[in-house]
């Protein structure tokens, strides 16, 4: 019976083991594409959350606008407890004319009729304040699809410096190998031998700051996809250059109609045209309806009344208008008037930096495209170079010292042709983002 027992234990646990939810491991996943990593990020990044919400909070904003339109409710119950009861004096009789103890409630009704066009001008600035928003969360998805290329193209090129670094490292232990074998043999002093020696242990440290540099690329990108920063992503390297003629005039252009900071500037403006009319509406009367519905007793249940009704009701129109302040209103519409035109000389501003922002994008573009072509040639030639020079030094018609040089020189053009490469690329996203593309390159 005992074993029974356990047999049928065990295979409830193992029912049980199946029927649990498989855990996601992202370590297992593949390598990622830079559409990939965009997307991430654009789902997961702090900064757009937080423009999500922000977006989010101005739609609730403009709800509690609108209500400001509609009727409003409120209830009121208060005990009052006199000292002697009231009286009315008719010499020389006193009459009394209320309770010594008085309970009351009501139900008030206010129904705004005309504010000077103060709410609906309210209602209008917070629709324009959704917009705002909107477009403010559109221009943080844009700096953070820039971010996410630029970090992703730097991940790309410090890999390729730890490969070069790598080659360098290979390329030194072979030459202070045959070094070694030629000091042997007495071809080459010691001196050379110990050139040879201390240029490897030099590499070889400056591998692993390159290392450091890769793993630390790493979790700046992770970081921007809103991930562990610790995780090692893989990425994948398929980001092809072709080169394009731009227009300087165009992207100004383009500029000018694409940007969300430029559309939200000009809401901006719209709003404190609102702000104006708000402050205008000061100089009419208030207009409400005021419907209320009460009782007055001399219990808690307000349900007796020796001297009055007991139930009342009544329905007003309430009037209040302010035509004195001693020209407060004036000041404050003549505030609201510098205020705008404060923000066009901003517009106006932001507008000349955006114009200089696209300027020196376009220009780094450009020299970034002319330094792959030098790059190319220079990293061609630097590696003939080596190939000669390594052919040199073990026919022993060539020093350590040039050996050595040779190889910095090599390591030099690789370095400078890979950051011409992924330059290009952080240079075009950067231009991308002050035009107000939003592409989703791959």
């Amino acid at each position: 019976m005992k074993r029974i027992i356990l047999i049928t234990l065990e295979i409830l646990f193992v029912s049980f083991l199946f029927t649990l939810p498989v855990l996601a491991d992202d370590s297992i996943k593949g390598a990622i594409s830079l559409s990939e990593a965009i997307k991430t990020a654009v789902e997961n990044n702090f900064s757009v959350k937080e423009a999500v919400e922000n977006h989010k909070g101005s739609i609730q904003e403009k709800k509690s606008a609108l209500a400001d339109m509609f009727a409003k409710t409120s209830a009121n119950y208060s005990f009052t407890s006199l000292h002697k009861g009231p009286v009315m004096k008719t010499m020389p009789v006193e009459t009394q004319v209320a309770d010594r103890t008085q309970y009351h409630w009501d139900i008030t009704l206010i129904q705004p009729l005309f504010t000077g066009f103060a709410l609906k001008t309210r209602y209008d600035m917070t629709g324009l304040g959704v917009r705002i928003k909107e477009l403010e969360k559109e221009q943080t998805i844009l700096d953070v699809i820039q971010k996410v290329k630029s970090s992703y193209f730097n991940v790309l090129l410090t890999r390729k410096m730890l490969q070069v670094t790598d080659d360098a490292v290979k390329s030194l232990e072979a030459h202070e190998s045959d070094a070694q074998k030629y000091y042997n043999e007495g071809l080459i002093p010691y001196n050379d031998l110990l050139r040879a020696k201390v240029a490897l242990a030099d590499v070889v440290q400056n591998r692993e700051k390159v290392n450091a540099g890769v793993s630390m690329s790493i979790s700046h990108l992770n970081m921007l996809m809103g991930v562990d920063i610790n995780k090692e992503t893989e990425i994948i390297d398929n980001v092809v250059i072709n080169p394009s003629k731009y227009n300087l005039d165009t992207l100004i252009n383009e500029a000018m109609k694409n940007r969300p900071v430029i559309k939200a500037l000009g809401l901006g403006l719209k709003t404190l045209e609102k702000v104006i009319k708000i402050e205008q509406s000061a100089y009419y009367p208030e207009i409400a309806l005021v419907g209320r519905y009460e009782q007055n007793g001399n219990n808690p249940e307000v349900t007796e009344n020796d001297f009055n009704n007991v139930v009342n009701a009544n329905l007003t129109i309430q009037a209040k208008w302010i035509f004195f302040e001693w020209g407060k209103v004036r000041y404050r519409i003549l505030k609201a008037r510098h205020d705008k035109q404060a923000m066009i000389e901003k517009i106006k501003g932001i507008e000349e930096g955006i114009k200089l922002e696209i300027k020196n994008a376009f220009l780094n573009l450009n020299v970034a495209e002319k330094n792959i072509k030098t790059a190319e040639q220079s990293l061609g030639q630097a590696k003939e170079n080596w190939r000669i020079t390594n052919l040199q030094f073990n026919q022993q018609i060539a020093t350590t010292t040039e050996v050595l040089d040779a190889r910095t020189f090599l390591n030099q053009a690789d370095t400078n042709y890979y950051k011409s490469l992924y330059g290009y690329l952080i240079s075009l996203s950067e231009l991308e983002r002050a035009v107000g593309k939003n592409q989703n390159r791959s």
